[in-house]
């Protein structure tokens, strides 16, 4: 059964990105989450207090630069049975659009809300800007691990390119090494058939990774899908597709423990090291923020991020 996470519900502080960094950045959602935004009033109901209130469906409209783009059709089936049976647990968060309202967080709820015929949907009203609703947006998926690596990084991509962050700054609002903002943001210069691939589940981002740069990249990509290669023999048929650029091998390094590296920096964000001998090794860790160190200690001890 599809269950749905709490989403924080303080207030949000105003920034625009064309004034100076707000001190927000760089600290998460919690932080972007503030006590200076201006909630819309709504009565003197228990659900106002809480900053929560009822609106209609039609009301709310989708917001177009939404990071999310791919929507699986059994997960959104799925949740619309259980709001159907339960209701809408969750608000969703949006902000004021002329006579309607804009959805910041929670479009996956409003499609499924309107699956299971739902006339009313609990929401948050915040007044944002453009870079905070994008931000909000990102860091909310990113945390549902909701986002594939293409909507991740157009999403990094357009916060660099339209509000002026940088890839440090954003990897401390989203607890990621600068070098994985890095990663996937070169995942952009794939072909767009590839990246589609990548949207659709056909390739992951180790996969897609291997391929960048390589000028036959959709029909290699199309090999790999049809033999479901591995991530290790996708990098052996790259190397192979170009005899005369191959990589010289770097040291004694087993190409196995490299592959390994590359899967646990993408799965954790991190910059990953292994040395492994003929008895045992050491796994490295490197983290430039508390926020980042918080993250691995909360899932090597299996507590919820």
């Amino acid at each position: 059964m599809t269950t749905e996470t709490p989403v924080p519900t303080a207030p949000l502080s105003p920034a625009t990105a064309s004034r100076k960094p707000r001190p927000g950045l760089g600290r998460g959602l919690s932080a972007l989450l503030g006590d200076n935004a201006r909630e819309e009033p709504v009565g003197g109901t228990p659900e106002a207090n809480s900053g929560i209130r009822m609106l209609p469906v039609s009301s709310l409209v989708p917001h177009p630069g939404q990071p999310r783009r791919f929507f699986d059709e059994d997960a959104l089936e799925e949740l619309a049975k259980s709001i159907a049976t339960r209701g809408l647990i969750q608000p969703i968060m949006v902000r004021p659009q002329g006579h309607n309202y804009q959805i910041v967080a929670g479009e996956r709820r409003w499609r499924a809300a309107q699956r299971a015929r739902l006339h009313e949907v609990p929401v948050i009203v915040r007044e944002l800007d453009d870079a905070e609703t994008l931000e909000i947006a990102l860091i909310e998926n990113i945390q549902r691990k909701d986002l594939n690596a293409i909507e991740e990084a157009e999403g990094y991509s357009r916060l660099i390119q339209e509000f002026g962050h940088t890839q440090e700054a954003l990897g401390r609002l989203v607890h990621k090494s600068r070098s994985h903002i890095a990663n996937l943001l070169r995942l952009l210069d794939l072909p767009t058939p590839v990246r589609q691939m990548v949207m659709e589940g056909a390739l992951d981002m180790g996969h897609a990774r291997a391929l960048i740069g390589v000028p036959d990249a959709e029909k290699l990509a199309r090999v790999v899908i049809d033999k479901d290669l591995s991530v290790r023999d996708t990098e052996k048929l790259v190397r192979e597709s170009k005899p005369v650029l191959k990589r010289k091998a770097r040291g004694d390094r087993d190409a196995d423990i490299e592959a390994l590296e590359r899967h646990l920096g993408d799965v954790l964000g991190l910059n990953i090291r292994i040395a492994h001998g003929a008895k045992g090794g050491t796994l490295t860790l490197s983290y430039s923020t508390l926020d980042q160190l918080d993250m691995v200690c909360q899932r090597l001890s299996g507590e919820r991020i």
